[in-house]
C-alpha cells in the first residue's frame, strides 16, 4: 500500500473563482446500465458535528460520468467500514459483483487543514486471501496486502477539498482500467448570453461544468478557443475589432496577446503537441489555406495552396502531421499532410461528408462530425482499418474535442432550440448533455492532464 503526504498549495484555488452553483450541470441520458460497479463507501468524519465534505458525492459522480463504473446505492451497501481493517466479511462484498470497494477516513490536521485517507479494496481476492497473502524470500516469510489497490493519505486545504475529490477518483479510475484518469482537467468554451451588452463570453470551468470563470467578455464573436500544451494558455479567434483576429491569452494571469491580424480570415488556432508551433487559416493571400507559424520567431509556414476552403487543422499526436478539413474535392472531407513532404492524402470517405476531425490521444483513430442523410453527427473512424462508427444519435453536432486520456468526447449539439454541450463515450455508449441555465454553449475545448 501506498503511502503518500500531499499539502495542496493555496495558489491554484485562487485562481479559479469558485460559484455555489455550476454554469453548466451534467445530465446523463445513456449508458450507465451497461457499466462496472463499484462500491464507494462514505468516508468517516473522526471529528464533532458534521463533516467538513462529502468526497464521496464527487468521486461518485466522477465514477458515473466516465462511462464505465455504476457506484450501488449507499442503502445496499453491507456496512460502512472506515479502512480495510473494519471490513469483517470480504464476501458479503464480493457477493455484491462489485470490483472494488472505496473507503476513507477524514480528520482534522490543523487549522483549515484535514488529513484525508482511503484504500481501494478488491473484496474478491480479499476474499481469498484473508486480507493478506504471504511470499518466501532470501530473508523469510514475507506478508502483502495485494487485496488493497491503492490506498493513500494526504493533508489537504479545506479550499482543495473539491480538487482533492477529483485526484481520488483520478486515482480509482487508473487502478481499475490501466488508463490515467482525467477528472482534474478542465474544459474552455464559449458562452453567449442573448441580450447582454457584451454577449460573448469566454469561459474556463472543471470538466463537469463547476468553477466557471470568465476569462474575456466582447460585443462581438469569439471561436476557436484552444489549449496550449501545458494548459497555460488559451488561443481564440476574436471578432473585437470588427475583423478576425488570433490572440493567445493567460488563463492564470489573463494577460493576452495578439498573434495574427492579416487580412480577412484569422481562424482555427491549433497548438503543436510541443508548443512551440500554432497552426492557423489563413486566407491573406487568396483562398483559405493552412500556415504553420513558430511561435519564438513568428516565421510563417504556408502548408496548403488550393483554390478551394482548407481550415480546421489538427495536429497528430507525433506533431509530423496535420488532419484538416478542405473542400477541394466538392464536399467538406478531412485529409491529412506529411508537414516534412507536404502530401496530401484524403482520410474519410463515408456518408456525405465529414470535417472537424481530431486525432485521439493514441494516435489509432479519429473523431469527427459526419454527415449523412440530412443530420450531423459524431462519429470515430480507426487507424490503419477504416472501420467507422457513428457515436451520437443527434442531429446538429459540432466542435468535437477528446479528454486526454481518450475515454471521452465533449461537442456542441442542440437541444430545445439551444446549443448546448454534450458528452460521448469513445464507444458510443455513455452520453450525457451539459446544458447551461441560460444561453447558448458552443466551441468546446477540453483541456490537457493538469
Amino acid at each position: 500500500m501506498k503511502r503518500l503526504v500531499v499539502i495542496f498549495a493555496i495558489l491554484v484555488s485562487s485562481l479559479f473563482s469558485i460559484e455555489s452553483k455550476a454554469d453548466l450541470e451534467i445530465v446523463i441520458t445513456e449508458g450507465t446500465n451497461s457499466a462496472r460497479p463499484i462500491a464507494i463507501v462514505p468516508f468517516a468524519w473522526t471529528g464533532a458535528g458534521e463533516a467538513p465534505y462529502n468526497f464521496t458525492e464527487v468521486v461518485s459522480s466522477d465514477l458515473i460520468r466516465s462511462g464505465r463504473f455504476k457506484p450501488i446505492a449507499i442503502e445496499q451497501l453491507p456496512s460502512r467500514p472506515a479502512n480495510d481493517a473494519d471490513i469483517n466479511d470480504y464476501s458479503e462484498w464480493a457477493r455484491l459483483g462489485v470490483e472494488a470497494v472505496l473507503v476513507g477516513t477524514v480528520s482534522q490536521f490543523a487549522a483549515g487543514r484535514y488529513e484525508v485517507s482511503y484504500q481501494l479494496i478488491d473484496p474478491l481476492r480479499g476474499q481469498i486471501t484473508g486480507g493478506l497473502s504471504q511470499y518466501i524470500e532470501d530473508e523469510g516469510l514475507v506478508s502483502e496486502q495485494d487485496h488493497i489497490l491503492d490506498g493513500r493519505t494526504s493533508v489537504v486545504l479545506a479550499s482543495q477539498f473539491r480538487q482533492y475529490a477529483h485526484r481520488i477518483s483520478d486515482v480509482v479510475y487508473e487502478a481499475l482500467t490501466g488508463e490515467r484518469g482525467a477528472f482534474l482537467t478542465r474544459v474552455a468554451y464559449i458562452f453567449v448570453e442573448k441580450g447582454a451588452e457584451r454577449p460573448y463570453q469566454l469561459i474556463v470551468s472543471d470538466y463537469d461544468g463547476e468553477n466557471a470563470r470568465v476569462l474575456l467578455r466582447s460585443p462581438e464573436p469569439l471561436m476557436s478557443p484552444a489549449w496550449s500544451p501545458d494548459g497555460t494558455k488559451l488561443a481564440y479567434v476574436s471578432f473585437e475589432n470588427k475583423r478576425s483576429e488570433i490572440y493567445i491569452q493567460d488563463i492564470y494571469t489573463t494577460e493576452r496577446e495578439k498573434l495574427t491580424s492579416f487580412p480577412r480570415i484569422n481562424g482555427s488556432p491549433a497548438w503543436s503537441p510541443d508548443g512551440s508551433k500554432m497552426a492557423m487559416v489563413l486566407s491573406k493571400n487568396g483562398a483559405p489555406d493552412i500556415y504553420v507559424m513558430d511561435l519564438a520567431t513568428r516565421e510563417l509556414k504556408q502548408i496548403t495552396n488550393h483554390w478551394r476552403i482548407d481550415t480546421e487543422p489538427k495536429w497528430t499526436p507525433d506533431g509530423k502531421s496535420l488532419v484538416f478539413t478542405s473542400e477541394r474535392g466538392g464536399l467538406p472531407q478531412v485529409y491529412r499532410v506529411d508537414l516534412d513532404t507536404a502530401k496530401v492524402r484524403r482520410i474519410t470517405f463515408n456518408g456525405r461528408s465529414n470535417l472537424g476531425g481530431v486525432v485521439t490521444p493514441d494516435g489509432k483513430g479519429l473523431v469527427m462530425v459526419n454527415r449523412d442523410a440530412g443530420a450531423y453527427h459524431i462519429a470515430r473512424q480507426d487507424f490503419p482499418t477504416g472501420n467507422f462508427h457513428p457515436l451520437t444519435q443527434t442531429s446538429l453536432d459540432e466542435s468535437p474535442s477528446i479528454a486526454p486520456n481518450g475515454s471521452m468526447i465533449i461537442y456542441s449539439t442542440m437541444h430545445g432550440n439551444k446549443q448546448v454541450l454534450a458528452l460521448v463515450s469513445m464507444d458510443g455508449r455513455f452520453q450525457a448533455r451539459l446544458p447551461s441555465r441560460a444561453g447558448d454553449v458552443k466551441a468546446p475545448a477540453w483541456s490537457p492532464f493538469l
